[in-house]
């Protein structure tokens, strides 16, 4: 059996770039929908509920602009082909509507996504902003 979710995480790259240039569109695609799903805000605010999860994470992704880059430095990732997780920094320089300089953000970030007919959801995200050290 090949290690798709090494490829999943790759995937999960191009989506976090997507989402801070304002483009929730594949985030969507591998938001969970078929289990419950949990968000821990950068902000502190705690989300449940499929669809409020991804109601937040879509109007979210409105307040960046084209311009922005990301990337994910894993620290630890696993799975067991029923659930998986990473857990690391999403290093990200985004542009943020009516800011007129890009702005850095580091998070540490982790995620833990399920398996159902043969595709990853993400259940829960849990994000907060990385102190400056």
């Amino acid at each position: 059996m090949t290690d798709d979710f090494h490829a999943f995480i790759q995937k999960r790259k191009e989506v976090a770039r997507a989402y801070v240039n304002g483009d929730a569109g594949p985030l969507q695609k591998i938001a969970a929908v078929d289990f419950p799903a949990s968000f821990f805000h950068p902000k502190g605010a705690v989300v449940e509920g499929t669809e409020q999860v991804l109601a937040r994470y879509v109007d979210d992704a409105t307040a960046f602009c084209p311009g922005g880059e990301s990337d994910i430095e894993i620290i630890q990732m696993g799975h067991d082909n029923k659930i998986g997780y990473w857990v690391g920094f999403q290093n990200a320089s985004v542009r943020l509507q009516g800011a007129p300089e890009p702005v850095q953000m580091r998070l540490r970030v982790t995620e833990i996504f399920r398996r159902t007919n043969g595709h990853w959801q993400l259940v829960h995200r849990h994000a907060d902003l990385a102190e400056k050290g």
